[in-house]
This record gives structure tokens, sequence and C-alpha cells, in this order.
């Protein structure tokens, strides 16, 4: 039995496809609300919630092999009762930021997550993703309202990827040998700016879409609102504030090791178009 939790997000529901199409026997999907997820025929859904850790142990069971996104809930907790309840192999979301990054808050806490599931004893794999094309979402709201997208840091390029991209990943660390205490540092095909991904946005939908460049105090004081100063300024850094040599590669890792081109920005906004409708 394979667990996927977050089953209903970006990578998740993505994985729990690809895992279905690649018959991997059978496949369980944790959500929070059942009766709202449009899991593939036969793959069981199963309620828990990350905030409340006792919930997960019927989802737990006879589980072998678990996919975790990180910092969802009480990790220590949830990688302990994933070792009480007999999985073997858990495949681990943390983020690139651990390898970049390493002195900001996140990171350390990414990091601390490594470290616990690598002295569980379970056998383990971890993927570290770059940006996220999905990351595009958090402008939805004001491109719908034909207003304007403003980001610090424009023509800074910065290798995101493909939801999709990380969840094929997953999907062969679960199912094939090979992947078992590995580390893969994962980026999309190539680096694109917050400006070429607005471009990108507008021309998909046909219509220009606004853009504006604003200074990083600016930007600071809009992001501090929904996340603290202290995340707020994490992801400054992270999308454009900050950048080093190690965040701006592009790694064919991906592609390698899932056998095809790694997916474009245009794929995933193609593929999404309706949310920015």
């Amino acid at each position: 039995m394979i667990l996927v939790t977050g089953a209903t997000g970006n990578i998740g529901s993505a994985l729990l496809r690809e895992l279905h199409t690649f018959g991997a026997g059978p496949l369980r999907g944790l959500t929070r609300d059942t009766a709202r997820a449009a899991f593939p025929e036969g793959v069981e859904a199963i309620a828990g919630d990350f905030a409340q850790t006792a919930s997960l142990k019927p989802a737990l069971k006879g589980v072998r092999s678990l996919f975790l996104v990180s910092r969802m809930g009480s990790d220590a907790e949830i990688i302990e009762s994933a070792r009480r309840a007999g999985v073997e192999h858990v495949v681990l979301v943390s983020s690139i930021a651990v390898q970049t990054h390493r002195h900001l808050g996140p990171a350390r806490e990414n990091l601390a997550v490594e470290e616990m599931l690598k002295d569980s004893g379970m056998s383990w794999t971890i993927l570290r993703p770059t940006q996220f094309a999905s990351n595009a979402l958090w402008w939805a709201g004001v491109i719908r309202e034909y207003e304007t997208v403003r980001v610090p840091y424009a023509d800074v390029g910065l290798p995101t990827i493909h939801p999709a991209d990380i969840a094929s990943v997953a999907r062969a660390a679960l199912i094939e040998s090979g992947h078992q205490g590995r580390t893969y540092a994962l980026t999309g095909p190539e680096r694109i700016t917050a400006r070429q991904q607005v471009g990108t946005i507008a021309a998909v939908l046909g219509r220009e879409v606004p853009f504006a460049v604003i200074s990083r105090p600016e930007a600071h004081r809009q992001m501090a609102v929904f996340l603290g100063d202290e995340a707020a300024d994490a992801v400054i850094d992270l999308t454009g504030g900050d950048v080093n040599d190690e965040m701006l590669r592009v790694r064919d890792t991906a592609s390698r090791i899932i056998g095809a081109p790694g997916r474009t920005f245009r794929q995933w906004v193609s593929e999404n178009a309706a949310a920015f409708h």
C-alpha cells in the first residue's frame, strides 16, 4: 500500500494519477474532505489532518510506502507515527533552500525534518525542488480582476519547476529501485523571470496583463500581512532578493529520472489557464 498525503494538492494529485497509470498497486490518498476528493478509480480516499496526528493512524494502517510533504504539521509526530505503523520507505518533499539558503528559518526547518527522517530507521528519498510553477497562482486573483501584478526582482530568472515533474520523480522513487537513500535537487528545464512568467500568462490568455516592479520594502509590507516578517523576507530572498549560483543552476535531474524533457512554465499555464480567467 502506498499512501499519498496532500493528495488533492498540486503534487499529490498528479502523483496519484501517475501511480494509478503505472499500476503501482493499492493506493490511498489522504485528504481532509473525502467527499470532495476526485481520485482515480480504485484509489482509496481516507480522511486525515496533519494538525491532528492521531487522525493519521487509520490512514497509515497497512502502508509500506509514504509520500510526505514537509512542514504541514508536526513532522516529528508524523514520522514517528509512520515508523510505528510499519512504513518502510518515505519519499519526502523538502526544498532546494536547504542547500542554497540554509541560513533562512524555513530552510533550517526543512533540514531538521530531513534529519529526523534519516534518523527514523525507515528508508528514505528526499526531493528538494526549486520554485514551483504553481506559485504563479499568487497572482491569479489580481489577474482575474484585470489589476496590476506587482513584484520585486522582476528580471531574476529562476529554474521554476512544474509540480507534475516533482510528482513524476516521486512516482519513480516510490515504485522503482535505486532511489532509496538518495537526495535529489530538482529544477525546471530553464530559467524564467517573473516578468516572463506574467508575459506567458498574458499570451495564453490572449490579453494584456498589467505589470509593475516594486521595491523590496513594498513587497515585504504586502507579504508580511499574510506570512509574517521572517517568512516574507525568506520568500523575497528565494524569489530573487538573494540569488546565488546554486539557486540559479538548471539541473537535468528530473528529466533523467523521468526519462522525458522537463515540463515548461508555459505548459503549466496552458493547463491551468482557467485559474486566471
